[in-house]
């Protein structure tokens, strides 16, 4: 039976907020935006709150947690609670000390210096933001040999915000300059990423009924920005077939886009399956897991793993990965949860 049509209502196709892009648009500006992690928010609210009565810059802060779960929304409302200019960049753009040299000094006062996948930077860059981070100047080596001189960089005074998936990565002596406080980013529950959802969709101007956004939601991996980009994945099929927004129509695109109801996807499959058939359930090294997959180890170690975790399919021992009974069942199709 052919469905209605659907007739575009006004910006419903909004690609840009401001002249910002659509993801910087559905970003939250204000902290009563912000879905979840509230123990963090309130620890966050307090290091600024002390920081502004005092006059100067809260002490430097680390994220981490799962890709996906706003740290960078978290830096970014930091920098605007402060009122301060936020630079942003990622360890594995910082290469040389140069890089960083470059970086720091061209900081204006009271900056929000924000260094994404901060696990990336090499130990001896590490060493050289020592100094930086903690009397606030930078040793720069000028020329070799006999003739070698430091000479002492003054900086302007800033705040670093690290974001990392791999804290234990990061070593003992950068972990301890994060006096403003280490805070651990944790996956969503349904309730909070169906609010997030409810917000894009308004956002979008989209009518998204509560069927959908419960379905989205369930298909999230408990990750804000897999819920984003769901919710617009499932606006441009309808917008693209000319149908309405429904429950039916959402299962069509996510059978389209390989997602299946729990959210997992061809290459989380073909994990398990490759857990269950190559190494017999395991118990298999994750070494050994990627190059079955032809991946990356730290690919699957943050990408494809801490879902699986959660989901309860897959067990971390000391000999290595276990596929789990319930992991078991998922890939006979005996039971989805």
């Amino acid at each position: 039976m052919s469905r209605p049509s659907l007739k575009a209502a006004p910006d419903n196709s909004l690609t840009e907020k401001n002249g910002q892009t659509l993801d910087a648009a559905l970003r939250p500006s204000e902290w009563d935006e912000y879905v979840g992690q509230a123990q963090v928010k309130a620890n966050l609210r307090i290091a600024i709150d002390a920081a502004r009565k005092r006059g100067g810059m809260p002490e430097h802060i680390l994220f981490y947690g799962p890709p996906g779960v706003g740290k960078t929304t978290l830096a970014h409302l930091v920098a605007l609670t402060l009122a301060a200019p936020l630079k942003s960049t990622s360890g594995v753009a910082i290469e040389r000390a140069a890089d960083l040299a470059a970086i720091l000094t061209n900081l204006e006062p009271n900056t929000v210096l924000f260094i994404d996948e901060i696990h990336r930077l090499s130990r001896k860059i590490e060493e050289l933001l020592y100094p930086a981070l903690e009397s606030g100047h930078l040793d720069i080596v000028l020329g070799k040999g006999p003739s070698a001189r430091t000479v002492e960089l003054a900086l302007p005074p800033f705040t670093l915000v690290g974001a990392t998936t791999r804290v234990a990565e990061l070593s003992g002596p950068l972990r301890s300059r994060f006096g403003g406080g280490i805070f651990q980013l944790d996956f969503y529950s349904d309730a909070e990423v169906r609010d997030i959802l409810r917000r894009s969709a308004r956002l979008l101007n989209l009518a998204a009924p509560k069927e959908v956004i419960e379905r989205i939601a369930g298909r999230s991996r408990a990750t804000p920005r897999v819920a984003n980009a769901l919710l617009k994945r499932v606006r441009d099929y309808s917008e693209v077939h000319e149908l309405p927004i429904s429950a039916e129509l959402c299962d069509e695109a996510c059978e389209l886009f390989g997602i299946d109801a729990l959210g997992l996807m061809k290459d989380d499959r073909r994990y398990l399956e490759a857990l269950h058939k190559s190494f017999r359930g395991g118990p298999a090294g994750v070494r050994a897991l990627a190059a079955s997959l032809h991946e990356d180890p730290d690919t699957v170690e943050g990408l494809y793993e801490p879902f699986l975790l959660r989901l309860g399919f897959l067990e971390r021992s000391p000999r290595g990965r276990i596929l789990t009974m319930k992991g078991r069942s998922y890939l006979t199709g005996e039971a989805l949860l």
